[in-house]
């Protein structure tokens, strides 16, 4: 197995739960395979749109298809980022200061931000999926999974680890180039999808500078549970905006 194929195993490892196999000797580092992560992208987005698809085809109302997607997104990932999220919104709406945060979004409880979080992100997931079930498409979904990884590599390259330990410290070191794949995937999208990738790509971009501006005033780097939160915030903000055009 060459170097790059075992970089895209360890990308499908780390951010999904689908049995990819074992890892052959030498492993890559989380670094090393951030490149793939937008390939993890495709692979979500079009599992949300086939979910979504086969319940409506099975005769499930557009709430329930949409509740389905949602569940089936959160079994691919093991409900990584959804746990990202849940931690970030604890530890920046309830920590005092750096540390304070910091020790907050390590403690594996969920506090009341955290619910509130989890429980408004979702149901805006659920009713966004709900209005656009007759116009979302496979090549959007897939776009969708694509820029909110890359938008999670952007944070990545943009700040430092925030823990001299850590999935943040392990994943350090991304390099501009480690962008160039997400992005030649963005690229054909938005050439096929127009207008819609345009005001999906700005509504990511905004919604990673966001999560990135709160991540750097609070603890002054980043954490999983920030890549998680920002995965989970672009997607479902990204699904919003679709609701815009007309």
């Amino acid at each position: 197995m060459t170097a790059r194929l075992r970089e895209v195993q360890l990308a499908f490892t780390l951010l999904t739960r689908l049995p990819v196999g074992r890892l052959p000797d030498p492993v890559p580092t989380l670094a090393q395979a951030a490149w793939a992560y937008p390939l993890v992208g495709l692979v979500s987005g079009a599992v949300l749109w086939a979910v979504l698809t086969v319940a409506l085809v099975f005769g499930f109302s557009p709430m329930i298809s949409g509740v389905a997607a949602v569940a089936a997104l959160a079994l691919l990932t093991g409900g990584l980022h959804f746990d990202g999220l849940a931690d970030f919104a604890d530890g920046i709406g309830g920590g005092r200061d750096r540390a304070h945060v910091l020790e907050i979004m390590h403690d594996s409880r969920i506090g009341s931000y955290g619910v509130l979080a989890l429980v408004l992100v979702i149901g805006l997931t659920v009713g966004a999926l709900t209005q656009l079930i007759e116009s979302l498409t496979l090549t959007m979904a897939a776009m969708i999974g694509v820029s909110a990884r890359i938008a999670m590599l952007g944070v990545m390259r943009a700040l430092p680890p925030a823990r001299a330990n850590g999935l943040g410290k392990q994943t350090e070191g991304i390099r501009t180039r480690d962008l160039v794949c997400g992005v030649v995937i963005a690229l054909a999208l938005t050439i096929a999808l127009g207008a819609a990738a345009l005001l999906v790509l700005a509504t990511v971009a905004l919604t990673a500078l966001f999560v990135a501006r709160k991540a750097r005033q609070r603890i002054n780097g980043y954490t999983g549970d920030v890549l998680g939160a920002t995965v989970v915030l672009c997607e479902s903000n990204a699904l919003l905006a679709l609701i815009l055009i007309p």
